[in-house]
Formats: C-alpha cells, structure tokens, sequence
C-alpha cells in the first residue's frame, strides 16, 4: 500500500482550495439542493492513467459532510483505462456539489502526475536506474504531488533543504569566495549535521575527481553528455551514488539510463505533468 500524505497535510490543502473556490458560500447550491438529500456520485476515467489522489477527494467531500464514503474500483498506483469507474462517493448531494470542483481538481493534477511518472518509469525498466522527483513542486502542494510520484512508480528525492545537503553551482562559487574547498564544505555540513547525506553537484568529467575526494553519498551529474556520464560511473567505480539530471524526457532517458548512473532526476514529474480527464457523475 502506497502511504498517503498525513491527514492534516490533505485536510490544509483542501481547505486551502475550498476556501478560495468559495464552496462553503455556494450560492447555487445551497439555494437549489435540500440539505437532507443524499446521493451516490461516481468518478468516471475519460482517457487512460495512473491513480493517484482518492484520499485528497473525498476529504474534500468530508469538510462538508463528515459521513461522506468511498467506495474504491481502483487502488492508488493502479493503472486504469478510459472508461473505467474509479470510485463512487456516498454523500450529502450539497456536499458533493460544493465539493466537487475541488475534488477533481487535485484528482485530475494527481493522476496526471502518476501517470506522467509512471512513463518515466516504464521508459527505463530494467536498466538498475530509479527515477526521482526533484523539489520543483507546485508551492504548498508539495507533499501531495510527491505522493502522486509514488503512486506513478518514481522515488521522492530530499522533500527539502533539511532533509538532504546538495553543494550545488552556487554553493561551489560561495566555498570558492570563502577560500574553502569542496571537501571543506562537505566537512562543514558533517559537522553540523551528522547522519544527513551529502550530494554534490558537478557539470564536468574535470570535477569529478575533486567531488569523490569530498566523500558524499551522491554525486549529481548535472547536464552532462551520455559519454561523460558512462565514463564518470566508470572513473566512479561505486564510490559514491551517481544522479544524472537537466533536461530529462521521455525520449532521452533511456539512454541516459543505460549509461549506469544509479539514478535519473526529472522535474517534469511535477513541474510539466498534465491532468488527467476525470469526470463526477452524480446518480440516486
């Protein structure tokens, strides 16, 4: 079973998308529908994908009708075809319309980030290289689009700066101006925060050997040719992780696969992911 994002985390996001759409003042609705009416309402698939986002839909429904169910035809991380029925909601039929747009909304976005990932995936089965997210996430659906990642197959890279220490080109230039070098900073960050992995960004094979000498777990690869990353997993030989990463898509990254890196980091998973066309169809 695929973990989904905590509770409050889901409960904050929908909230947050309730309170903008203005549902809790849905002047059509509640005007037009009877509180005591209930009803049945199902998500219909119209194009093919990957599930992700049951939990963060029916919270939305929740806010409003805490009785609301789900009864789920697919699980999370399922692949399901145009046409398919992926769930049906039980609910006050106000809270279903006052919620409806929000619920497709993040079921939509969420799909199509697992359905976009699951491709990458799929691109590079059998070659030993994960896929990862990177950081470049919608601002304050972090967490949730991470988790559609999961869902489509991928590995969530360091969620944020605490989690993961990455010299990048500009830490470079800041060690460089302080008159420290790479192992230094690598030092300085052990210092302070022991057990916390070190990645290190290089753009060329000249950087490589000064990189390994620092000792960090991960040696991200950034924007470099095919050739260069296949000779750099040799030069490496296993002494650290190598990530490869700039540029990534569907085309290339079969072959930046089959260079040996351990690794592939794809911002598209989130920045550049679709929805996937889902529909709410109310029935009684």
């Amino acid at each position: 079973m695929i973990q989904p994002p905590p509770e409050g985390v889901i409960r904050l996001a929908v909230e947050t998308a309730l309170a903008e759409d203005r549902a809790a003042e849905d002047v059509t609705t509640l005007a037009a529908v009877t509180p005591s009416l209930r009803g049945t309402a199902r998500f219909l698939a119209k194009q093919d994908g990957v599930l992700a986002g049951l939990p963060v839909a029916l919270e939305a429904f929740r806010v409003f009708d805490p009785t609301a169910g789900l009864a789920v035809h697919v699980q999370e991380g399922g692949r399901f075809a145009a046409r398919s029925i992926l769930a049906e909601v039980t609910c006050s039929v106000r809270a279903m319309l006052q919620a409806e747009r929000v619920a497709l909304n993040f079921l939509q976005r969420l799909c199509g980030t697992a359905t976009h990932t699951r491709a990458f995936v799929d691109a590079v089965a059998g070659t030993g290289a994960v896929i990862l997210d990177t950081r470049k996430t919608t601002p304050g659906l972090r967490d949730l689009e991470k988790y559609a990642v999961r869902c489509g197959g991928g590995t969530n890279h360091r969620r944020d700066l605490a989690a993961m220490a990455m010299i990048k080109d500009n830490h470079r230039e800041a060690l460089a101006r302080a008159e420290m070098s790479l192992a230094d900073g690598v030092a300085a960050i052990r210092q302070r925060t022991p057990g916390v992995a070190v990645e290190v960004e290089i753009d060329d094979l000249d950087q490589l050997e000064a990189a390994l000498a620092a000792r960090p777990e991960w040696i991200l690869l950034d924007n470099m040719s095919n050739a260069d990353m296949a000779e750099a997993v040799r030069r490496t030989h296993g002494r650290a992780k190598l990530e490869a990463s700039g540029g990534v898509n569907l085309k290339s990254v079969r072959a930046i696969a089959e260079t040996g890196v351990d690794a592939i980091s794809v911002g598209a998973l989130t920045h550049s992911a679709g929805s996937v066309d889902i529909s709410l169809d109310l029935e009684f």
